[in-house]
């Protein structure tokens, strides 16, 4: 049931979000140029009207036209939306629109499916073209007679049960439904399904609605992260804390604080309390947004705020952080609750399950029709690369048919057939190859779903390699084009350090040695926060982002060995190495440890041998 939910809600907000700007657009026109808006104009007021009338309903409609029939369910879901839209132009049929588009789309998909291969030769043309304008027109007048009327009567029945919660006081209720869901993913369907519609039906009234204000809150978020950064036990966890406020606040992602709750569910309390005295402010004060704060920043609550209203939003802001901040504050201090890592993973899993994505490996129904797999970082430098190298060598004596390569995860290629990327890159690995298998894996180098995906493309029991079989690992075309690995690189017996001064150490010793300018040390920092370079077997290869690719002058590697290992999260890493690569000259080196690794004695030896020299000829 949740997942449908789930689904049904992203469902509704891929109709809304992108559409988004538009009703920011008519936000500010109302709160700047109507009667009581700051400068009153009324040649610019005459837009208010129409855009919230025509233009928004009929971009929902087309995009969700489009979401089901492609370009041509575009142009009928318009169409059909014209219909609703002229049965009642005293309310704004957002609605209807929801309904319109996807029913048009529907309808023009299934007679374009029905017409396949019986299209005669040069009617094409004319039989799409009447076909939508026909379509679209039935649906316009099914809009007008039905949909349209019906729609109106359940706003009008929300409406009516939202003022009688305000009239009673009882509107802070919603607080209850409201935290929960955001954390479990189920907003969208809330906040896209019931809120905005009404919220903008209640603009056209009153010019501002307090529906547009539960959701977007950033204050409820900010009082937990507060609470972490000042009282958690954990220093990873207390130290991520600031940086997660700024991406709150000012940036909008509420989901930056929901791993946060997830490591001390009783947190949640904090954000419903919190959430429930701002509204009960806002309901008391009679504060309202004039449009859609999105993404839920303070800049942009603050944005679609009416003058008077101003101090009024803020204080209710500080209310909800500071009750948020005290009721989180003595839990976070006295839970333990699982680590801030397991519980991002916790969270990435959610989102992609609500988004219908793969988490784990499911069933391959034609695992021969697997060609090539694709295992992708942040930069498809480091870690993706050595996780390739190692799988290409584990399956290629089974499935010498199947291509492993490695790349970078906002350029997957559109030939992917399974896409391997660590969980917290599942989104923009999406983005990148909607049409691959996900596979998402805490560690490119021993990860179950790493096995279980072994096995299944390889008939179903073939067991995974064992240690010191197939270790010969070839990286075709790849020559070594310079020498990436110096002896002046090599630091061993490293007395233990935090992750981040390790990092620094490698970026420092790449930029001492030539390698890289300065701005790359601060690149690999920033690698580190987007997704931990540990790839698994006490080994770490910290490198800076994609964008700072440019800063690299010239391929080297440098190697630092710690025998205590330094802490990356919930790992220790013994060895770790700093990459700067142009191209592919630094993958030989790369699939020399990957040869390394496969071999334990070896790999334990490189944990504590003090012989820079054995280093190097094992690395070189």
């Amino acid at each position: 049931m949740k997942n449908k939910v789930q689904r049904f809600g992203k469902f509704l907000s891929g109709m809304v979000m992108p559409n988004i700007g538009a009703l920011i657009a008519f936000g500010f026109l109302a709160a700047l140029f109507i009667d009581t808006g700051w400068i009153p104009n009324k040649g610019f007021s005459s837009m208010v009207g129409p855009m919230l009338t025509y233009l928004i309903p009929v971009l929902i409609a087309s995009t969700g036209g489009r979401m089901i029939g492609g370009d041509r369910g575009r142009v009928v879901g318009a169409i059909a939306v014209i219909g609703a839209i002229m049965s009642n132009t005293d309310i704004t049929m957002l609605m209807a629109a929801m309904v319109m588009g996807p029913l048009a789309g529907y309808c023009i998909k299934k007679f374009d499916e029905a017409m396949e291969g019986h299209m005669p030769a040069g009617f094409e043309m004319l039989i799409n073209n009447f076909s939508a304008g026909l379509i679209g027109m039935v649906l316009a007048m099914l809009g007008y007679v039905i949909i349209g009327p019906v729609m109106s009567a359940i706003l009008a029945v929300l409406s009516a049960g939202v003022n009688l919660l305000v009239e009673r006081g009882l509107l802070p209720l919603v607080a209850i439904f409201i935290e929960p869901a955001k954390v479990l993913f189920l907003n969208n369907a809330i906040n896209h399904g019931v809120f905005t519609p009404i919220a903008t039906a209640q603009v056209t009234e009153a010019g501002k609605s307090i529906m547009y204000m539960l959701e977007p809150n950033p204050g409820p978020g900010l009082g937990v992260l507060l609470a972490y950064m000042l009282f958690c036990k954990d220093k990873a966890t207390k130290d991520s804390a600031p940086g997660a406020i700024i991406i709150h606040l000012l940036g909008g992602i509420h989901e930056i604080y929901f791993p946060y709750i997830l490591m001390n569910p009783m947190v949640l309390i904090a954000p419903i309390l919190g959430s429930f005295a701002a509204i009960f402010w806002f309901n008391m004060t009679g504060c309202g947004l004039v449009g859609p704060a999105s993404p839920g920043s303070i800049i942009a609550y603050m944005m679609m705020t009416p003058g008077p209203d101003m101090l009024k939003v803020i204080i209710g802001v500080l209310i909800s952080a500071g009750i948020s901040f005290a009721v989180a504050s003595p839990i976070v201090k006295m839970a333990g609750g699982k680590s801030l890592e397991d519980a991002q993973n916790e969270m990435a899993a959610m989102k992609a399950e609500a988004k219908g994505e793969n988490v784990v490996p499911g069933t391959i129904e034609k695992a021969d029709a697997i060609k090539k797999i694709v295992f992708a970082c942040d930069a498809g430098m480091g870690s993706s690369a050595m996780g390739a190298t190692k799988f290409r060598n584990r399956i290629k004596g089974n499935r010498p048919d199947i291509t492993v390569i490695n790349t970078s995860v906002d350029n997957i290629p559109s030939d992917c057939d399974i896409a391997v990327v660590q969980t917290t890159l599942a989104d923009r690995a999406k983005k990148s190859a909607p049409q691959a298998q996900l596979i998402t894996i805490g560690n490119f180098l021993a990860d179950p779903a790493l096995d279980a995906l072994y096995v299944q493309l390889t008939t179903g029991d073939a067991p995974a390699a064992p240690p010191g079989e197939n270790t010969d690992i070839e990286i075709p075309d790849l020559p070594v084009k310079k020498q990436v690995i110096i002896a002046d690189g090599i630091k061993l017996g490293q007395t233990p350090v935090t992750k981040e001064e390790a990092i620094q150490a490698a970026g420092e010793l790449l930029q001492k040695l030539g390698y890289v300018d300065g701005t790359y040390v601060a690149a690999m920092q920033e690698r580190e926060k987007l997704v931990s370079t540990y790839i698994g077997m006490g080994v770490a290869i910290p490198h800076g982002t994609t964008q700072a690719k440019g800063t690299v002058k010239k391929t080297g590697i440098v190697f630092f060995q710690y025998p205590d290992g330094v802490d990356f999260g919930a790992e220790k890493a013994q060895l770790v190495f700093g990459i700067a690569g142009i191209g592919d000259e630094h993958l030989e080196l790369l699939s020399n440890l990957c040869t390394l690794l496969e071999d334990p004695a070896r790999l334990e030896t490189l944990k504590t041998t003090d012989d820079v020299n054995w280093v190097l000829e094992q690395l070189s």
